[in-house]
């Protein structure tokens, strides 16, 4: 099942979705400061290529650096990201089929203001970072 989401998911938002994060990762690493944010990018653009079947866990022993680059990422990318996933999330519920792909992206609108300190892993292995 997940994987017949992951491919109307790719079809519908998550190749779009994917750009954008592409985008952000590429302007971010133009800087040695951003590097790390751009690593994170295309990190969770990979998570939002393909979705189902993986889920996001917070990393243990991410401490204050984590907490200061996530409010830097808020600032330069995660604001603009996070409109991206609820309009495309707002669009995809407008019909039935859609109302699991606009929840998925509902969902990815916390890792993609924040996304520092946290891990995607899969669904089946959601413990296996700690």
């Amino acid at each position: 099942m997940k994987t017949i989401l992951n491919v109307i998911w790719l079809i519908l938002c998550g190749f779009w979705m994917f750009l954008g994060y592409l985008l952000a990762g590429l302007l971010l690493c133009v800087t040695i400061i951003g590097i790390p944010f751009g690593v994170a990018a295309f990190r969770i653009g990979l998570y939002a290529l393909w979705p189902f079947g993986y889920t996001v866990v917070e990393r243990p022993g991410a401490g204050a650096p984590s907490c200061v680059g996530n409010v830097l990422w808020l600032i330069l990318a995660g604001w603009w990201l996070a409109l991206g996933h609820i309009f495309t999330g707002i669009a995809l519920c407008v019909t039935i089929i859609g109302i699991p792909l606009g929840i998925a992206n509902f969902k990815l609108i916390p890792v993609s203001l924040l996304p520092l300190g946290k891990e995607i892993v899969p669904t089946d292995q959601p413990f296996a970072a700690r």
